[in-house]
């Protein structure tokens, strides 16, 4: 996702999400809530007759041993569960990878 600025959460993006079984092109909008359980953005992806249409969200969330920021982003009709970090090989904190990993198993 190539976000307009480094301060990813007032940022607006564009990107795309390939895996074996989806291809989605996303824009991802900043969503402005005083709940600290609101995501960040809207992800936004186009339905086949290519109409935009929310289909996720992306939340800050802060790693319980270093105290550090990340990103988590959602497709929801997916089930799709990903973190967002530093593209490889790049310096440009607005260009962030989606790195995917699966759901928590049901105990």
């Amino acid at each position: 996702i190539k976000f307009t600025s480094a301060d990813i959460e007032t940022a607006k993006g564009v990107g795309s999400i390939s895996t074996l079984t989806f291809d989605l092109d996303i824009t991802v909008e900043p969503v402005a809530s005083a709940n600290p359980m609101a995501p960040t953005h809207r992800v936004l992806g186009r339905s086949p007759r290519g109409k935009l249409v929310e289909c996720g969200g992306i939340w800050k969330k802060q790693n319980k041993e270093t105290g550090a920021d990340y990103y988590t982003l959602t497709i929801r009709d997916h089930g799709f569960n990903a973190n967002l970090g530093k593209a490889a090989n790049q310096d440009d904190l607005s260009l962030q990878a989606v790195i995917p990993w699966g759901p928590k198993d049901a105990a």
